[in-house]
């Protein structure tokens, strides 16, 4: 690359960089498929992390720069994703939320495992209708998430060396951008894989084995990071094999909940 060709490189990504500067408030209105208001639902400007909420009403408003991309997330809903400020054109949008179908093929698990993985497993055992039909038909899986890919390190700075320059990836690098993506997928993960587990068995299983229902989810995040095991068996959809090696966590973590209740009376003693 010649010095001219870096000169032109290093006006384009100040360029860039004065665009992503550039902010403006980005407004709209969030409806369901039938054209009703959605309230409650969480905006995510993915470039600056800022976040916000749509109103009673479906409207909401955020800052953004061109070409950011705002994402929207509401439970029961598939979440969409959009970029703004295309060519500095400032539209209010209209964003349309897809129900998620509900699975009516599985069986909620509401008895407590006894121990016995051949019980066990019978107990927790699910039809999953969806996944016979495409078996049968010979429907091929989705090849994982459809989301953007962010930089790496290696692979921007690998053609560097070779003389050329990968624009975008370079500024994502340099503007934190690859590095939030990064943090928001990683959450993404950790909050579908609860979900999953919870949309599968009653608030009871838990309730019953002495975990508050308001520390549902923070127990099942705290099993996949003592036992990954507990994770592995959520990616492979494995229900029962979920269950077993979650409850293997039980103990402990209803251990320290007792701990942190009792620290907690001692203060308020003193």
């Amino acid at each position: 690359m010649n010095v001219a060709d870096w000169k032109k490189t290093f006006f384009l990504v100040i360029f860039a960089f004065n665009s992503f500067m550039a902010q403006q408030t980005v407004s709209g209105r969030i409806t369901d498929d039938d054209g009703v208001d959605l309230s409650s639902v969480i905006v995510i400007n993915m470039s600056t992390d800022q976040k916000t909420s749509s109103n009673a009403m479906g409207m909401f408003s955020i800052e953004a720069s061109p070409n950011d991309e705002l994402r929207f997330v509401k439970a029961d809903f598939n979440r969409v994703s959009t970029r703004v400020l295309i060519n500095g054109y400032n539209p209010q949008l209209l964003v349309t939320m897809i129900p998620i179908p509900r699975d009516v093929g599985e069986v909620k698990i509401v008895k407590k495992p006894t121990g016995d993985l051949e019980t066990d497993s019978r107990l927790a055992a699910k039809i999953d209708k969806g996944e016979i039909v495409q078996q049968a038909v010979g429907l091929p899986q989705p090849v994982g998430k459809m989301r953007e890919k962010p930089a790496e390190v290696k692979k921007v700075l690998l053609p560097i060396l070779l003389g050329s320059l990968d624009v975008q990836g370079t500024y994502d690098l340099i503007s934190g951008k690859a590095r939030r993506q990064k943090r928001q997928y990683r959450y993404d993960d950790l909050q579908e894989h609860i979900m999953w587990v919870r949309n599968r068995v009653d608030n009871e299983y838990f309730t019953k084995a002495g975990i508050p229902e308001e520390r549902i989810s923070e127990f099942i995040q705290y099993s996949f990071e003592v036992k990954p095991q507990v994770r592995t068996y959520v990616k492979a959809k494995n229900l029962a094999g979920t269950l077993l090696r979650m409850e293997e966590t039980m103990p402990v973590y209803l251990e320290r909940l007792k701990q942190r209740k009792n620290g907690s009376i001692s203060k308020l003693g003193e």
